[in-house]
């Protein structure tokens, strides 16, 4: 081997190195964290509304209308605040040459909860890196909460998918040797994947739910999601009435379509990839994307947000005022039930059956054959004030 191969892969070593240290350094982090916060019981709640690009603040737009209703008298008593975050645009971001540039990270972490739309990821190597993973990170968002619900089909599932680790933990810090290999690595701690391990377990407990579905594909790949199914079961075993079974990814994958399968789910924990992937395969059965929303759980902050992109093709057709905000909506409903806003997240989830199930007098396709996400939106408010 040449000397050039040779300082490559001393360099590589040196690279490697650093990213050990820093992960080791994440991990002692998570041993020694502060305790959680209590959102449901803050005495002010101070609410992030950023609306990010494409189709993004367009569908926040109607979320934000919707929760400054529902919030009227909270936000004239002064106990919830709401703070709208400019400068998660693609444009910004590309101009600061950062995921999220500094001071919109600043406004962020002086929010307890964030609702935000979706952002654009360049794609390719050498490329802006996601938004979502750098807000993820910063605020040590670790639980990605997706519920995915089709009760005609027996389906109640509720999808815990880590967030911070697995193959997004580093993914633009991998190795290349130019025309002749390239390396990207993952990454499972033991805290990260306790701490994922019990919010799932606590769900389970608390909603009556006893079986737990530990998605990996530790059959493969040995270290990283043997240890995390590993894990996983010590933890569940510290919940008696839960029985947690090992799956294997891509069984689990085809699984969720078969109907003599789909019961058999309740609760999901999985590493963070494979729980993109699926995640958005359990909400086409719901409907599509755009019907689902999701939570990022960390203790001391929260993101609340659509499970889909910022769909560019739609802006580019000149449809983004077609896009369906319900998945939007869907988090904000999520968002209120964490700071502990029960009754109007109640409120808002009847007034989404309504529109959406029982009445549908406004049907919103996503494209122009159905409604605006305008025309939606006034329904929904229209449809809150009867209630």
């Amino acid at each position: 081997m040449d000397s050039y191969y040779n300082e490559m892969i001393d360099n590589a070593v040196i690279h490697f190195r650093k990213l050990l240290e820093g992960q080791l350094e994440r991990q002692n982090n998570m041993e020694h964290a502060a305790p959680a916060k209590d959102f449901a019981h803050l005495d002010h709640i101070r609410i992030g509304v950023c609306g990010g690009d494409g189709i993004g603040p367009i569908i926040v737009e109607s979320a934000s209308k919707i929760m400054d209703t529902l919030l009227a008298d909270e936000i004239a008593s002064g106990r919830v605040e709401i703070v709208n975050i400019e400068g998660l645009t693609l444009e910004n971001r590309m101009a600061h040459g950062q995921a999220v540039p500094d001071d919109v990270m600043a406004e962020i972490k002086s929010c307890d909860v964030l609702l935000k739309g979706p952002t654009t990821t360049p794609q390719g190597a050498n490329t802006l890196g996601s938004a979502n993973v750098a807000i993820r990170r910063a605020l040590d968002l670790y639980a990605n909460v997706r519920p995915v619900s089709v009760p005609e089909l027996g389906i109640d599932w509720c999808f815990f998918r880590e967030n911070p680790e697995g193959e997004y933990a580093l993914g633009g810090d991998g190795i290349e040797i130019p025309e002749k290999l390239s390396m990207d690595f993952k990454v499972t701690t033991d805290a990260g994947t306790r701490r994922i391990a019990r919010a799932a377990c606590e769900y389970a407990r608390n909603n009556g739910k006893t079986k737990l579905a530990i998605v990996t594909k530790n059959n493969v790949i040995k270290k990283t999601d043997g240890n995390f199914s590993r894990i996983c079961h010590e933890v569940a075993a510290e919940y008696p009435e839960i029985t947690a079974g090992d799956y294997i990814a891509d069984i689990v994958t085809a699984s969720l379509i078969d109907p003599y399968r789909q019961k058999d789910y309740e609760v999901f924990v999985l590493p963070n990839l494979y729980g993109d992937i699926i995640t958005d395969e359990a909400a086409q059965l719901q409907g599509g994307v755009g019907t689902a929303g999701s939570s990022n759980i960390g203790d001391q902050y929260a993101m609340f947000e659509a499970i889909h992109g910022s769909a560019p093709r739609k802006i580019e057709r000149g449809e983004g005022g077609y896009a369906n905000p319900t998945s939007i909506i869907k988090a904000a409903e999520f968002m209120l039930r964490h700071v502990g806003l029960n009754a109007q997240a109640d409120k808002l989830a009847k007034a989404m059956e309504i529109c959406n199930e029982t009445e549908k007098k406004v049907v919103i396709t996503g494209h122009a054959d159905g409604a605006t996400c305008e025309e939606f939106t006034e329904y929904v408010l229209e449809t809150l004030a009867k209630l």
